[in-house]
Protein backbone atom coordinates (compact mmCIF):
# COMPACT_ATOMS: atom_id res chain seq x y z
CA UNK A 1 0.00 0.00 0.00
CA UNK A 2 1.68 3.14 -1.53
CA UNK A 3 1.69 6.05 1.38
CA UNK A 4 1.12 10.06 0.53
CA UNK A 5 3.85 12.09 2.11
CA UNK A 6 3.00 15.52 2.86
CA UNK A 7 5.53 18.23 1.74
CA UNK A 8 6.46 20.82 4.50
CA UNK A 9 7.46 24.07 3.64
CA UNK A 10 11.06 24.64 3.67
CA UNK A 11 12.14 25.89 6.88
CA UNK A 12 11.93 29.74 7.07
CA UNK A 13 9.35 29.93 4.48
CA UNK A 14 6.17 32.39 5.23
CA UNK A 15 2.77 31.47 5.74
CA UNK A 16 0.44 32.23 2.85
CA UNK A 17 -0.32 35.79 3.00
CA UNK A 18 -4.11 37.15 3.71
CA UNK A 19 -5.58 38.80 0.49
CA UNK A 20 -5.01 42.30 0.82
CA UNK A 21 -9.08 43.00 1.39
CA UNK A 22 -9.64 40.73 3.91
CA UNK A 23 -6.82 41.98 6.28
CA UNK A 24 -8.26 45.57 5.65
CA UNK A 25 -12.01 44.09 6.59
CA UNK A 26 -10.69 42.45 9.88
CA UNK A 27 -8.59 45.43 10.72
CA UNK A 28 -12.20 47.53 10.42
CA UNK A 29 -13.92 44.68 12.02
CA UNK A 30 -11.52 45.20 15.20
CA UNK A 31 -11.55 49.09 15.38
CA UNK A 32 -15.02 48.97 14.63
CA UNK A 33 -15.76 46.62 17.76
CA UNK A 34 -13.26 48.31 20.11
CA UNK A 35 -14.52 52.08 19.07
CA UNK A 36 -18.63 50.81 19.31
CA UNK A 37 -18.43 47.90 21.66
CA UNK A 38 -18.49 49.84 25.15
CA UNK A 39 -21.25 51.49 23.65
CA UNK A 40 -23.35 49.16 22.70
CA UNK A 41 -22.52 46.90 25.93
CA UNK A 42 -23.17 49.81 28.06
CA UNK A 43 -26.39 49.93 26.34
CA UNK A 44 -28.03 46.47 25.93
CA UNK A 45 -27.04 45.48 29.37
CA UNK A 46 -28.96 48.38 30.94
CA UNK A 47 -31.77 48.00 28.25
CA UNK A 48 -31.90 44.07 29.03
CA UNK A 49 -32.43 44.96 32.55
CA UNK A 50 -35.04 46.96 32.54
CA UNK A 51 -36.87 44.27 30.25
CA UNK A 52 -36.50 41.68 32.58
CA UNK A 53 -38.00 43.39 34.96
CA UNK A 54 -40.97 44.44 32.48
CA UNK A 55 -41.44 40.97 31.75
CA UNK A 56 -41.38 39.46 35.59
CA UNK A 57 -43.89 42.40 36.36
CA UNK A 58 -45.84 41.41 33.18
CA UNK A 59 -46.27 37.58 33.94
CA UNK A 60 -46.43 38.42 37.41
CA UNK A 61 -49.80 40.56 36.41
CA UNK A 62 -52.03 37.48 35.09
CA UNK A 63 -54.32 38.38 32.24
CA UNK A 64 -56.55 41.18 32.82
CA UNK A 65 -56.35 43.33 29.61
CA UNK A 66 -59.00 43.11 26.36
CA UNK A 67 -58.54 40.07 24.54
CA UNK A 68 -57.64 42.43 21.50
CA UNK A 69 -54.30 42.60 20.07
CA UNK A 70 -55.46 46.31 19.64
CA UNK A 71 -55.74 46.93 23.29
CA UNK A 72 -52.91 44.45 24.59
CA UNK A 73 -54.73 41.27 24.53
CA UNK A 74 -53.65 38.09 22.26
CA UNK A 75 -52.33 34.81 22.89
CA UNK A 76 -49.16 35.82 24.23
CA UNK A 77 -48.66 38.37 27.46
CA UNK A 78 -45.73 40.16 25.56
CA UNK A 79 -48.08 40.86 22.79
CA UNK A 80 -48.79 44.09 24.74
CA UNK A 81 -45.70 45.48 23.56
CA UNK A 82 -47.15 45.60 19.47
CA UNK A 83 -50.39 46.78 20.96
CA UNK A 84 -52.38 49.98 20.54
CA UNK A 85 -50.26 52.63 18.01
CA UNK A 86 -48.56 48.80 17.22
CA UNK A 87 -51.47 47.21 16.40
CA UNK A 88 -51.92 50.08 13.64
CA UNK A 89 -48.71 49.81 12.10
CA UNK A 90 -48.48 46.40 11.97
CA UNK A 91 -52.12 46.92 9.82
CA UNK A 92 -49.89 49.41 7.63
CA UNK A 93 -47.23 47.03 6.88
CA UNK A 94 -49.94 44.32 5.90
CA UNK A 95 -52.54 46.27 3.93
CA UNK A 96 -51.07 49.70 3.33
CA UNK A 97 -53.28 52.57 3.94
CA UNK A 98 -56.66 54.14 3.06
CA UNK A 99 -57.16 57.59 3.99
CA UNK A 100 -60.33 59.02 4.62
CA UNK A 101 -62.45 61.39 6.42
CA UNK A 102 -65.22 59.16 7.60
CA UNK A 103 -67.67 60.25 10.36
CA UNK A 104 -69.11 57.86 12.91
CA UNK A 105 -72.54 56.90 12.60
CA UNK A 106 -74.74 58.99 14.86
CA UNK A 107 -72.21 61.22 15.87
CA UNK A 108 -72.66 64.90 17.21
CA UNK A 109 -71.33 67.19 18.82
CA UNK A 110 -67.94 67.67 18.11
CA UNK A 111 -66.23 65.91 14.59
CA UNK A 112 -65.66 62.64 15.30
CA UNK A 113 -63.68 60.49 13.09
CA UNK A 114 -63.10 56.82 12.36
CA UNK A 115 -59.43 56.18 13.07
CA UNK A 116 -57.73 55.18 10.53
CA UNK A 117 -54.10 54.11 9.27
CA UNK A 118 -53.48 57.86 7.70
CA UNK A 119 -52.64 59.44 11.14
CA UNK A 120 -49.12 56.59 11.37
CA UNK A 121 -46.16 58.08 9.08
CA UNK A 122 -44.68 54.97 6.86
CA UNK A 123 -40.72 54.92 7.14
CA UNK A 124 -41.18 52.55 10.55
CA UNK A 125 -44.26 49.91 9.10
CA UNK A 126 -42.22 50.38 5.77
CA UNK A 127 -38.83 48.67 7.48
CA UNK A 128 -41.42 46.12 9.31
CA UNK A 129 -43.21 45.08 6.01
CA UNK A 130 -39.49 44.48 4.34
CA UNK A 131 -37.85 43.00 7.36
CA UNK A 132 -40.57 40.81 7.53
CA UNK A 133 -40.19 39.86 3.54
CA UNK A 134 -36.45 39.56 4.31
CA UNK A 135 -36.04 37.24 6.82
CA UNK A 136 -39.53 35.44 7.17
CA UNK A 137 -40.36 37.09 10.33
CA UNK A 138 -44.17 37.59 10.85
CA UNK A 139 -44.84 41.15 11.54
CA UNK A 140 -44.97 41.46 15.06
CA UNK A 141 -41.23 39.75 14.83
CA UNK A 142 -40.07 42.47 12.14
CA UNK A 143 -41.29 45.50 13.83
CA UNK A 144 -39.67 43.84 17.43
CA UNK A 145 -36.40 43.85 14.99
CA UNK A 146 -36.64 46.94 13.38
CA UNK A 147 -36.81 48.50 17.23
CA UNK A 148 -34.53 46.69 18.42
CA UNK A 149 -31.74 47.68 16.04
CA UNK A 150 -32.58 51.07 15.71
CA UNK A 151 -32.15 51.64 19.37
CA UNK A 152 -28.73 50.26 19.12
CA UNK A 153 -28.00 52.76 16.35
CA UNK A 154 -29.79 55.40 18.43
CA UNK A 155 -27.48 54.91 21.44
CA UNK A 156 -24.63 55.19 19.32
CA UNK A 157 -25.73 58.52 17.90
CA UNK A 158 -26.17 59.65 21.16
CA UNK A 159 -22.96 58.73 22.75
CA UNK A 160 -20.87 60.34 18.82
CA UNK A 161 -23.48 63.91 19.81
CA UNK A 162 -22.08 63.67 23.21
CA UNK A 163 -18.53 62.48 22.93
CA UNK A 164 -18.00 65.93 21.08
CA UNK A 165 -18.98 68.00 23.38
CA UNK A 166 -18.18 65.90 26.45
CA UNK A 167 -15.64 63.18 26.25
CA UNK A 168 -15.64 59.48 25.79
CA UNK A 169 -16.95 58.73 29.12
CA UNK A 170 -19.62 61.48 29.12
CA UNK A 171 -20.74 59.75 25.57
CA UNK A 172 -20.68 56.23 27.31
CA UNK A 173 -22.91 57.92 30.34
CA UNK A 174 -25.60 59.17 27.42
CA UNK A 175 -25.89 56.04 26.11
CA UNK A 176 -26.90 54.32 29.32
CA UNK A 177 -29.50 57.08 30.03
CA UNK A 178 -31.02 56.46 26.67
CA UNK A 179 -31.82 52.73 28.49
CA UNK A 180 -33.63 54.44 31.27
CA UNK A 181 -34.85 57.00 30.44
CA UNK A 182 -38.90 57.76 31.29
CA UNK A 183 -40.76 56.33 28.12
CA UNK A 184 -37.99 54.00 26.99
CA UNK A 185 -40.49 51.14 27.51
CA UNK A 186 -41.08 52.11 23.93
CA UNK A 187 -37.81 51.59 22.69
CA UNK A 188 -38.34 47.74 22.50
CA UNK A 189 -41.59 47.54 21.29
CA UNK A 190 -43.96 47.96 18.16
CA UNK A 191 -43.61 51.95 17.94
CA UNK A 192 -41.49 54.08 16.12
CA UNK A 193 -39.80 55.81 19.06
CA UNK A 194 -36.35 54.48 18.67
CA UNK A 195 -36.22 54.66 14.57
CA UNK A 196 -36.97 58.32 14.97
CA UNK A 197 -34.72 59.14 17.40
CA UNK A 198 -31.78 57.88 15.80
CA UNK A 199 -32.60 59.14 12.74
CA UNK A 200 -32.44 62.19 14.64
CA UNK A 201 -29.27 61.90 16.70
CA UNK A 202 -27.05 60.73 13.64
CA UNK A 203 -28.82 63.85 11.72
CA UNK A 204 -27.85 66.14 14.54
CA UNK A 205 -24.30 64.63 14.37
CA UNK A 206 -23.97 65.10 10.70
CA UNK A 207 -24.57 68.88 11.38
CA UNK A 208 -21.97 69.16 13.77
CA UNK A 209 -19.36 67.70 11.90
CA UNK A 210 -20.45 69.78 8.57
CA UNK A 211 -21.76 66.76 6.49
CA UNK A 212 -24.24 68.81 4.95
CA UNK A 213 -25.88 66.25 2.77
CA UNK A 214 -25.95 63.63 4.88
CA UNK A 215 -27.76 65.78 7.45
CA UNK A 216 -30.72 66.60 4.85
CA UNK A 217 -31.36 63.15 3.70
CA UNK A 218 -31.48 62.04 7.67
CA UNK A 219 -33.76 64.55 8.46
CA UNK A 220 -35.81 63.87 4.77
CA UNK A 221 -36.35 60.46 6.25
CA UNK A 222 -36.97 61.57 10.12
CA UNK A 223 -39.98 63.14 8.38
CA UNK A 224 -41.19 59.76 7.17
CA UNK A 225 -41.24 58.58 10.91
CA UNK A 226 -43.05 61.01 12.87
CA UNK A 227 -44.73 64.63 12.61
CA UNK A 228 -42.45 65.81 15.29
CA UNK A 229 -39.87 66.56 12.52
CA UNK A 230 -40.58 69.42 11.65
CA UNK A 231 -38.50 70.47 15.23
CA UNK A 232 -35.77 68.57 12.86
CA UNK A 233 -36.22 70.51 10.11
CA UNK A 234 -36.39 73.84 11.99
CA UNK A 235 -32.72 73.02 13.98
CA UNK A 236 -31.17 72.28 10.64
CA UNK A 237 -32.36 75.45 8.95
CA UNK A 238 -31.05 77.79 11.92
CA UNK A 239 -27.80 76.15 11.46
CA UNK A 240 -27.73 76.13 7.93
CA UNK A 241 -28.03 79.72 8.23
CA UNK A 242 -25.53 80.01 11.12
CA UNK A 243 -23.35 78.08 8.12
CA UNK A 244 -23.96 80.59 5.77
CA UNK A 245 -23.43 83.78 7.87
CA UNK A 246 -19.94 82.29 8.54
CA UNK A 247 -19.15 82.04 5.62
CA UNK A 248 -17.94 77.94 6.82
CA UNK A 249 -19.31 75.71 4.22
CA UNK A 250 -19.63 77.70 1.27
CA UNK A 251 -23.43 78.33 -0.38
CA UNK A 252 -24.51 74.71 -2.14
CA UNK A 253 -24.32 72.02 0.78
CA UNK A 254 -26.32 73.79 3.42
CA UNK A 255 -28.58 75.12 1.06
CA UNK A 256 -29.11 71.96 -0.52
CA UNK A 257 -29.61 70.33 2.85
CA UNK A 258 -32.38 72.97 4.16
CA UNK A 259 -34.31 71.81 0.18
CA UNK A 260 -33.80 67.92 1.60
CA UNK A 261 -34.68 68.01 4.75
CA UNK A 262 -38.42 68.89 4.72
CA UNK A 263 -39.22 66.82 1.65
CA UNK A 264 -40.11 63.82 4.07
CA UNK A 265 -42.39 65.78 6.27
CA UNK A 266 -44.42 67.96 3.93
CA UNK A 267 -44.41 65.22 1.01
CA UNK A 268 -46.15 62.47 2.94
CA UNK A 269 -49.02 65.16 4.97
CA UNK A 270 -49.41 66.41 1.37
CA UNK A 271 -49.79 63.01 0.08
CA UNK A 272 -52.54 62.51 3.21
CA UNK A 273 -54.11 65.58 2.47
CA UNK A 274 -54.55 65.05 -1.27
CA UNK A 275 -56.11 61.80 -0.35
CA UNK A 276 -58.48 62.62 2.12
CA UNK A 277 -59.92 65.50 -0.32
CA UNK A 278 -59.09 68.45 2.12
CA UNK A 279 -56.05 70.71 2.12
CA UNK A 280 -56.06 70.56 6.34
CA UNK A 281 -56.89 66.95 6.13
CA UNK A 282 -54.01 65.66 8.20
CA UNK A 283 -55.24 67.89 11.57
CA UNK A 284 -58.66 67.12 10.68
CA UNK A 285 -58.15 63.46 11.07
CA UNK A 286 -55.68 64.05 14.27
CA UNK A 287 -58.47 66.36 16.30
CA UNK A 288 -61.62 64.43 15.16
CA UNK A 289 -60.46 60.71 15.16
CA UNK A 290 -57.65 60.73 17.75
CA UNK A 291 -57.96 63.52 20.15
CA UNK A 292 -54.84 65.33 19.29
CA UNK A 293 -54.95 68.98 18.52
CA UNK A 294 -52.78 72.00 18.70
CA UNK A 295 -54.58 73.95 21.61
CA UNK A 296 -51.80 76.27 22.79
CA UNK A 297 -51.01 74.09 25.62
CA UNK A 298 -54.61 74.57 27.34
CA UNK A 299 -54.57 71.03 27.90
CA UNK A 300 -51.16 70.78 29.57
CA UNK A 301 -52.31 73.50 31.63
CA UNK A 302 -54.84 71.88 33.05
CA UNK A 303 -53.39 68.48 33.96
CA UNK A 304 -50.36 70.62 35.70
CA UNK A 305 -52.80 72.75 37.89
CA UNK A 306 -55.15 69.92 38.49
CA UNK A 307 -52.96 66.82 39.38
CA UNK A 308 -51.38 68.55 41.98
CA UNK A 309 -54.25 69.16 44.36
CA UNK A 310 -56.07 65.45 43.73
CA UNK A 311 -58.32 66.40 40.70
CA UNK A 312 -58.44 63.76 37.82
CA UNK A 313 -61.16 65.37 35.73
CA UNK A 314 -59.35 66.77 32.87
CA UNK A 315 -59.35 64.60 29.94
CA UNK A 316 -58.07 61.38 29.58
CA UNK A 317 -56.81 60.83 33.16
CA UNK A 318 -54.59 58.25 34.44
CA UNK A 319 -53.24 58.96 37.70
CA UNK A 320 -50.20 56.79 37.85
CA UNK A 321 -48.70 57.71 34.01
CA UNK A 322 -49.52 61.42 34.53
CA UNK A 323 -47.67 61.79 37.76
CA UNK A 324 -44.56 60.73 36.14
CA UNK A 325 -45.29 62.81 33.15
CA UNK A 326 -45.78 65.98 35.03
CA UNK A 327 -42.06 64.93 36.53
CA UNK A 328 -40.97 64.90 33.23
CA UNK A 329 -42.52 67.79 32.00
CA UNK A 330 -41.12 69.85 34.63
CA UNK A 331 -37.69 68.41 34.73
CA UNK A 332 -37.10 69.51 30.57
CA UNK A 333 -36.78 72.76 31.26
CA UNK A 334 -34.38 72.80 33.98
CA UNK A 335 -31.53 70.22 31.77
CA UNK A 336 -32.71 72.71 29.10
CA UNK A 337 -30.89 75.50 30.52
CA UNK A 338 -28.38 73.31 31.97
CA UNK A 339 -27.57 72.42 28.07
CA UNK A 340 -27.41 76.02 27.01
CA UNK A 341 -25.09 76.67 29.81
CA UNK A 342 -22.41 74.55 28.12
CA UNK A 343 -23.08 76.33 24.78
CA UNK A 344 -23.62 73.64 22.62
CA UNK A 345 -24.17 73.97 18.81
CA UNK A 346 -27.28 75.72 17.79
CA UNK A 347 -28.71 72.82 16.51
CA UNK A 348 -29.20 70.64 19.62
CA UNK A 349 -30.89 73.46 21.60
CA UNK A 350 -33.45 74.21 18.58
CA UNK A 351 -33.98 71.05 18.14
CA UNK A 352 -34.58 70.80 22.11
CA UNK A 353 -37.03 73.53 22.81
CA UNK A 354 -39.28 73.27 19.60
CA UNK A 355 -40.39 69.41 20.26
CA UNK A 356 -41.12 70.24 23.69
CA UNK A 357 -42.98 73.31 22.97
CA UNK A 358 -44.29 70.70 20.06
CA UNK A 359 -45.48 68.23 22.86
CA UNK A 360 -46.34 70.93 25.55
CA UNK A 361 -49.04 72.84 23.48
CA UNK A 362 -50.44 70.11 21.93
CA UNK A 363 -53.75 68.17 23.30
CA UNK A 364 -53.16 64.49 23.89
CA UNK A 365 -53.24 61.38 26.72
CA UNK A 366 -51.03 63.24 29.01
CA UNK A 367 -49.60 60.34 30.61
CA UNK A 368 -47.44 59.13 26.97
CA UNK A 369 -45.95 62.81 27.34
CA UNK A 370 -42.83 60.41 28.63
CA UNK A 371 -43.21 59.00 25.85
CA UNK A 372 -43.20 62.03 23.74
CA UNK A 373 -40.50 63.70 25.08
CA UNK A 374 -38.19 60.11 24.72
CA UNK A 375 -36.48 61.57 21.26
CA UNK A 376 -34.77 64.58 23.16
CA UNK A 377 -31.90 63.02 24.05
CA UNK A 378 -29.35 66.82 24.13
CA UNK A 379 -30.94 66.67 27.22
CA UNK A 380 -28.69 64.08 28.26
CA UNK A 381 -25.75 65.91 27.38
CA UNK A 382 -25.65 67.90 30.72
CA UNK A 383 -26.68 64.78 33.14
CA UNK A 384 -23.67 62.74 31.28
CA UNK A 385 -21.05 65.87 31.51
CA UNK A 386 -22.08 65.77 35.65
CA UNK A 387 -22.30 62.28 35.95
CA UNK A 388 -19.16 61.48 34.54
CA UNK A 389 -17.12 62.69 37.11
CA UNK A 390 -18.75 59.23 39.42
CA UNK A 391 -16.12 56.41 40.32
CA UNK A 392 -17.34 53.55 38.38
CA UNK A 393 -19.35 51.90 41.50
CA UNK A 394 -20.96 54.61 41.97
CA UNK A 395 -21.75 55.25 38.12
CA UNK A 396 -22.86 51.51 37.93
CA UNK A 397 -24.97 51.78 41.02
CA UNK A 398 -27.18 54.80 39.87
CA UNK A 399 -27.38 53.42 36.31
CA UNK A 400 -27.82 49.98 37.48
CA UNK A 401 -31.04 51.31 39.51
CA UNK A 402 -32.24 53.61 37.01
CA UNK A 403 -32.53 50.37 35.21
CA UNK A 404 -34.23 48.21 37.25
CA UNK A 405 -37.06 50.69 38.17
CA UNK A 406 -37.60 51.70 33.98
CA UNK A 407 -39.18 47.86 34.42
CA UNK A 408 -41.50 48.99 36.08
CA UNK A 409 -41.79 53.51 35.01
CA UNK A 410 -40.93 52.71 31.51
CA UNK A 411 -42.96 49.70 30.49
CA UNK A 412 -44.94 47.84 32.54
CA UNK A 413 -46.96 51.57 33.91
CA UNK A 414 -47.11 52.24 29.63
CA UNK A 415 -48.25 49.31 28.65
CA UNK A 416 -50.47 47.84 31.62
CA UNK A 417 -51.78 50.50 33.56
CA UNK A 418 -51.87 52.77 30.90
CA UNK A 419 -52.26 53.90 27.10
CA UNK A 420 -48.69 53.90 25.40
Amino acid sequence: MSTVQLRRPPAGTAPPEVPDGARRFRQRLRTAAARHGPVLLTYGVLKLAGFGVFMFLLDSAGDFRKKNPRFGGGEHAWDVLASWDGWWYQQIAAHGYDPALKPIPGATGLITLEGNSAAFFPLYPTLMRLVSECTGLGLYGAGMTVSVIASFAAALGIYAVTKRLGGHRAGLVAAGLWAVWPGSGTEWSGYSESLYTALAAWACHAVMTRRWLTAGLLTCAAGLCRPTAVALVAALAVAAVLSLRRREDGVRRPLAAVAIAPLGLFGYLGWVNYRMGDINGYSKLQDGAWAHKFDWGVHTFDVLTSLPVGHFDYRFALPFEDVIGVCVVLMVPVLTVLLTRLRPPAVLVVYTVLSYLMVMSTQQYFGNVSRYLLPLFPLFVPLALAMRRLRRPSLAAVLGTAALASGSYAGYVLFVLGVP
